[in-house]
């Protein structure tokens, strides 16, 4: 939406093709978005930059961009399908900003835990507000080590690795970096949970220890919708995230990918930094707006 708004401020026609499951509905409060000081619910930030680019005729189409491909030597072409039926659009350059998926931890009779709020899942985001209490993570390997040791140096001295029983082998200076901040390790699976007033009050081991911890976090990473970016021949790391240059452009020439589906920080002030420099590049170096080129063809239903 930040970068639809800056492309209709440069008076170019563009299409926000929006599937309606974005990451940014499930933050409860974040408090590091300048001029929010007392925070603001991420479904109120969606809301917001919705009515904002609405007002320079911004309207998005609840969809679903089901496959892209190249069209010509610059141009591109999505099939989109809608409740409505399906249609092809084509368009001169295209930016993904589809996000990534939260792993679910694996938790007895408890799915969905991130998406419910019983889990945390950005220690950057709201961390300050858990500062001094005891708090847990769950993870496995170097990512959930990264961000226990992450947690334990700059908001509190309580802090428990959960991974879930999966062995933790750890090597010297992973070990020497537990040590540092007593970072307590706990290996064996969860057999059972308390939940109490919207939040786990008590998990219980195999072995039958009771463990209370006032926050937990996920750091279990992402499943990044980076399909599209790879179906076209982007460039992805390891882990599915796309990789971008210097103006958020992928390895595809009019191919650009912005916020938690590129490789990066994921926050919601770096995807907005994103989009805004993709949208300025994309409109210094697309044609001239042509008004009457039409925005849908080969209109079809869905059937």
């Amino acid at each position: 939406m930040t970068a639809a708004l800056y492309l209709a401020r440069f008076r170019r026609l563009a299409l926000v093709v929006d599937e309606g499951d974005p990451r940014a509905a499930w933050i409860p409060t974040s408090h590091n978005i300048p001029f929010f000081a007392d925070g603001i619910p991420g479904p109120e930030i969606l809301a917001r930059v919705r009515e904002h680019a609405g007002r320079y005729g911004v309207s998005p189409l609840d969809g679903r961009v089901s496959a892209l491909r190249k069209s010509g030597r610059e141009g591109f072409r999505a099939e989109v399908e809608t409740r409505d039926g399906n249609c092809e659009v084509q368009a001169r350059r295209v930016l993904l900003a589809t996000g990534g998926i939260d792993v679910e931890p694996e938790l007895p009779d408890l799915p969905d835990a991130v998406r419910r709020g019983l889990v945390r899942y950005c220690p950057i985001c709201d961390g300050f507000e858990s500062r001094d209490s005891r708090i847990a993570v769950i993870g496995h390997g170097t990512r959930g080590l990264g961000e226990a040791a992450f947690i334990a140096r700059t908001y509190s001295d309580d802090v428990t690795l959960l991974t879930l029983g999966r062995p933790l082998e750890l090597l010297p200076p992973e070990r020497a970096l537990v040590e540092q901040h007593r970072i307590r390790l706990v290996d064996e699976p969860i057999a059972g949970l308390d939940v109490q007033d919207g939040r786990i009050a008590a998990m219980r081991t195999c072995g039958g220890a009771e463990l209370r911890f006032d926050i937990l976090y996920s750091a279990l990473g992402l499943t990044y919708r980076s399909g599209l970016a790879g179906a076209l021949g982007a460039e992805r790391d390891a882990a599915g995230a796309v990789l971008v240059d210097a103006n958020c452009q992928t390895t595809v020439k009019g191919l650009y990918a912005v916020g938690d589906v590129a490789l990066g920080l994921d926050q919601i002030v770096v995807g907005m930094g994103h989009a805004a420099v993709a949208a300025t590049h994309i409109h210094n170096h697309c044609a001239p707006p042509i008004e009457d080129e039409p925005a849908c063809i080969g209109s079809a239903s869905r059937e």
